[in-house]
């Protein structure tokens, strides 16, 4: 996910807003020191600034990985866009199932980086819904790589997510999961704009 949204952040926002990537060991590890890191966040975050806090779903359900998140944020003392839509210092946003899933969402960028792959997988059936891929999505994506002569040793998931973060086009992706990321990052920068 850090290499991913450090190739896609910078082509996002405008070029007078700044951002930091705190990437952790995986859903366990940012779980488990969310709060500690949110009430250190609390004691000096400015008025104008904003955190994003995204996190797989994986199997689990998004509703009590979302809640779980919430009941954290507030607890560390942070007003969250759930609470205060208008005036919020966190969101919390889940990519479901995985990152690959946002891959799906914009097939073209993936055949940009990768031409060999066929342009009809979106219009299979099971790839049609990019958040909703059974069975694994990077098990998924790297299968199909793999198909078309990509990766055989294994799919190097942050050499992927870097190349693709620079390619996948915000407007462009079917996933829902990414559409409320990005449409609350833009609105943030919006509302920010507007002060």
């Amino acid at each position: 996910m850090e290499a991913f949204l450090r190739g896609l952040l910078p082509r996002l926002l405008p070029r007078d807003r700044t951002f930091e990537v705190h990437p952790f060991q995986g859903k366990n590890d940012l779980l488990d020191k969310l709060e500690s890191r949110l009430r250190a966040y609390a004691r000096w975050l400015p008025e104008d600034w904003r955190i994003v806090v995204v996190v797989d779903r994986d199997d689990d359900d998004c509703q009590n990985v979302k809640q779980h998140m919430e009941k954290i944020a507030a607890k560390a003392g942070l007003t969250t866009r759930s609470r205060s839509p208008t005036r919020w210092q966190l969101v919390n946003r889940i990519v479901v199932e995985e990152l690959e899933a946002w891959y799906f969402g914009d097939w073209e960028a993936v055949r940009a980086a990768y031409p060999k792959v066929s342009a009809n997988v979106p219009q299979q059936y099971r790839y049609r819904n990019p958040d909703a891929i059974s069975g694994g999505t990077w098990e998924a994506f790297e299968r199909i790589l793999q198909k078309h002569g990509y990766f055989k040793g294994g799919l190097p998931k942050i050499d992927v997510a870097r190349v693709l973060g620079q390619l996948l086009e915000p407007d462009r992706c079917r996933s829902k999961s990414f559409a409320c990321f990005r449409d609350v990052v833009l609105e943030d920068v919006q509302t920010a704009a507007e002060i």
